[in-house]
């Protein structure tokens, strides 16, 4: 069974690329042309959001090297150890909302220090497929899309984001 998917994971994202060709071409759609205005446009989406980008990922890396995480887990493991959550996924789910590639140095550090399949590694390899990088996604999409007015995405992206901590915590202890 695992060959099969092994097999298939393989194969799709060429299948994919070939059916979007295929289609093109059956419409008679200029799918090069089409390929490159999508990239251009891109392109200039990705220079209109990069100083969001550098700025979440300079305001991340001060927080995680500056100790403050590690301080704010410590202070709310009060509360967290009574319900369950370990203090040291306190700075995993906060970052986890603002950057991935920063929640993964964390992922690597729980890791080293506990081990992939302890309790607490199948939490967090379970929790980053569980949630999103919240105000990442937002600030990205939003400025890229010029929408001002967000109404109630960021309560339901962080309403979602506890609903995925909680999963993670159930499925990590089932296991």
């Amino acid at each position: 069974m695992t060959q099969l998917f092994t097999h298939f994971s393989n194969i799709i994202i060429p299948v994919i690329i070939f059916y979007i060709i295929a289609y093109g071409l059956a419409t008679k759609t200029k799918v090069y042309e089409d390929f490159i205005k999508g990239a251009k446009d891109g392109f200039h989406t990705v220079i209109q959001i990069m100083p969001t980008l550098i700025g979440l990922m300079v305001a991340v890396g001060v927080l995680r090297a500056s100790g403050f995480l590690e301080f704010l887990g410590s202070i709310v493991s009060v509360v967290t150890d009574k319900i369950g959550i370990s203090s040291e996924l306190v700075p995993l789910i906060l970052i986890k909302m603002f950057s991935s590639s920063a929640a993964t140095g964390l992922v690597l550090d729980i890791f080293k220090e506990h081990g992939p399949d302890s309790l607490l590694g199948m939490t967090t390899s379970i929790m980053m497929s569980c949630t999103e990088t919240v105000f990442y996604t937002m600030s990205v999409y939003y400025m890229a899309a010029k929408v001002t007015k967000t109404r109630y995405t960021l309560i339901g992206a962080i309403l979602t984001t506890f609903a995925g901590v909680i999963a993670s915590i159930v499925l990590a202890r089932m296991m």
